[in-house]
């Protein structure tokens, strides 16, 4: 899931809802941050007296750039195929503390975002997801106000992590805190639906059933504890999001009702046999290495994983129950460009962003988020 930082001169926004397991942008509430005249008041890092406010503009916010904000597909079911051409998902998202890091200054520009980047690759026009949601918000709120921004690629490009639709939620809820919050929750969720089908489901607390394309989000409790540890091992191969449902074959998907799949979770924790993924044998198809990288985790697990699959339509293969990754990854030359993460599940308050659960934040300062008026 991610990290955030915003402030009228800066705010640095860790996130990580890029993918389903999470970043972690963080920021007040509305109500807190912003007087009745809709200007900043102050925002303060934990662990740190610097301030921000509307008539200081060079002033720094530094809020600690953490992992957080992806997300993963605890269970994945394919239902049904659309006269639109999409698919009908059934599926639990969570958000996990791995992610992007966005930082978000205001521009002297009224006319045009800058977006720069760490690696090579990225788009920085209105084809990022990040400059559509801002693009996005001016659309639906009239503000004239354009940023600079900056975005740390954490999360791995091609994941199945929800990485690009995490960094526009944030970025939806970061436009929306600079602007005094001219927007409801419920509406940046409804109008995120427009940039991608996953991005709704960030607005939720962290853990949902989502159904439709992805865009149908329900909250639900968490149904598994956040201290249940996991390990994210990505090959350097990404999977075809359009070539993997172009071998669906529906007619060989489970049976099993995902409602079902979501109560025996809820009631029995994580295991192999509900971590359903219908997405699993054609990206199988698509990359044949992944399929074989699976079938390694699980033969050498020996128990040390509740349960191992893939997340969305690939190419990350998620052990739930040890963050360490089995030996052969490191032993093995054709693992040796995999890249690997620990994480934990991950939820937000209501009119919060995402934060660091307290049992990883206290394990060192720079993972310590938290903000507080004065």
């Amino acid at each position: 899931m991610l990290g955030l930082a915003v402030c009228t001169g800066g705010i640095d926004y860790p996130m990580a809802l890029s993918q389903f397991l999470g970043h972690n942008p963080i920021l007040q509430p509305c109500p807190n941050l912003f007087e009745n005249n809709r200007r900043v008041h102050s925002l303060r890092s934990h662990g740190s007296s610097s301030y921000f406010n509307s008539k200081s503009r060079n002033v720094r916010v530094m809020v600690s750039a953490n992992r957080k904000q992806v997300e993963i597909n605890v269970f994945l079911r394919i239902t049904n195929k659309r006269e639109d051409g999409f698919h009908d998902l059934a599926s639990l998202f969570h958000v996990i503390s791995l992610g992007d890091v966005i930082k978000f200054s205001l521009s002297p520009s009224k006319s045009k975002d800058r977006l720069s980047t760490n690696v090579s690759g990225v788009p920085l026009d209105d084809r990022n997801l990040i400059i559509k949601a801002l693009n996005l918000y001016r659309n639906k709120t009239g503000s004239d106000n354009f940023f600079w921004i900056h975005l740390d690629k954490k999360v791995p490009t091609g994941a199945g992590l929800g990485g690009g639709s995490s960094n526009a939620a944030t970025a939806l809820w970061a436009a929306n805190q600079f602007n005094g919050c001219l927007a409801t929750e419920k509406e940046l969720q409804e109008w995120s639906s427009e940039i991608g089908s996953d991005v709704p489901f960030f607005f939720s607390q962290g853990a949902a059933y989502c159904t439709g394309r992805g865009e149908v989000v329900q909250n639900i409790p968490p149904p598994v504890p956040f201290d249940i540890p996991m390990v994210l091992i990505k090959p350097q191969q990404a999977c075809s999001t359009a070539e993997v449902y172009k071998r669906l074959q529906l007619d060989t998907t489970s049976s099993v009702d995902p409602l079902k799949l979501l109560e025996r979770i809820s009631v029995n924790g994580i295991s192999q046999d509900v971590c359903i993924n219908d997405l699993e044998p054609p990206a199988f198809q698509v990359l044949p290495s992944l399929k074989r990288l699976k079938q390694r985790v699980l033969a050498a697990s020996r128990g040390q994983y509740d349960a191992v699959f893939m997340s969305g339509s690939g190419s990350t293969i998620v052990g739930i129950g040890s963050p360490d990754p089995p030996q052969f990854v490191y032993d093995d030359n054709e693992y040796k460009d995999v890249f690997l993460s620990e994480a934990n599940f991950l939820t937000r308050e209501e009119n919060h962003w995402y934060r660091e659960p307290p049992s990883r934040s206290a394990s060192g300062p720079s993972s310590d988020f938290s903000q507080s008026i004065p």
